[in-house]
Formats: C-alpha cells, sequence, structure tokens
C-alpha cells in the first residue's frame, strides 16, 4: 500500500462546494478558530451535501452512516469575521463505508487552510451495533459525484 498524499490540497483536489459564515464565539483567546470549530464543519459539510443531495432527512433512513474517524491537518490559520468555503471529496466509496476529505479555505488563496478526513460507517438505523452492506443507494448516489 502506497502512502497517502501529504501535500497541501488545493481547490482542484474537491468536486462540491458549500459556505460557511464565521462567528465571533469561533475564535479562541489567541484570535484564531478554535479546533473544535474545525471538526464542526467537516461534519456539517458532509450532512449538509448528503441532506442536500438526497432530499431526505437522512436520519430517517434504514441505515445512517455514523462516525468511524475524523481527523484534521492544519496548513495555515482561519477566523472571524471571514466566510469559510468547504471542499468536498470523496476519497473512497465502499461497500459499507465513505472516506471523505473536507478542505477549508478562508479568502482567495487556492491552497487549503485545513483538511478534514471523514469516515462515514453505514449501520442499521435500529440496531447502531450491526453494519449494513450495501451502502443505501440514495446515499450512494449522492456521493458517487464526489469520487476523486
Amino acid at each position: 500500500m502506497s502512502d497517502p498524499d501529504r501535500s497541501r490540497p488545493t481547490r482542484s483536489s474537491y468536486k462540491a462546494w458549500r459556505t460557511a459564515t464565521t462567528r465571533w464565539s469561533d475564535d479562541d483567546v489567541y484570535g484564531h478558530l478554535n479546533n473544535a470549530r474545525y471538526f464542526d464543519l467537516i461534519d456539517t459539510a458532509v450532512n449538509v451535501h448528503l441532506h442536500e443531495e438526497t432530499g431526505t432527512d437522512i436520519r430517517d433512513l434504514p441505515a445512517i452512516g455514523v462516525v468511524a474517524e475524523v481527523s484534521c491537518r492544519y496548513f495555515a490559520e482561519m477566523g472571524y469575521p471571514r466566510p469559510i468555503e468547504m471542499g468536498l471529496a470523496v476519497e473512497r466509496l465502499g461497500t459499507s463505508s465513505v472516506v471523505y476529505r473536507v478542505g477549508l479555505f478562508q479568502g482567495d488563496g487556492d491552497e487549503a487552510c485545513a483538511e478534514g478526513r471523514f469516515v462515514h460507517v453505514y449501520v442499521d438505523n435500529t440496531d447502531p451495533a450491526r453494519p449494513v452492506t450495501p451502502i443505501p443507494d440514495v446515499i450512494r448516489a449522492a456521493v458517487a459525484p464526489l469520487v476523486v
């Protein structure tokens, strides 16, 4: 297995985009975006995409995606008051899981300020201990165009 690309991603690395506003309370005492907010943005980018592309409340599907892994690489500071653009791509679309990459950009630059990795594993909505195969068709249709 080869090592993953660890270079700083650019805007061309992503397929779908969302924009988030920043709030005064998003910044920490040092005047830059609090680490917890990055993870909130990553989670939001994925779930807003799924909601908008499926046209349904994804919490009501027979199989739901639960977070199995989340991480973030930081490249440059972000903070209030500028909006954040969130680029979304799918690194891997499996039979029961999806691996997303979410690039966070602030300002006009081409390079990401941060990149998150977010893994959804699909489980039975009534029994979260039971993985589901395959991923629901409505989810697969929403994320397949994001595969890079």
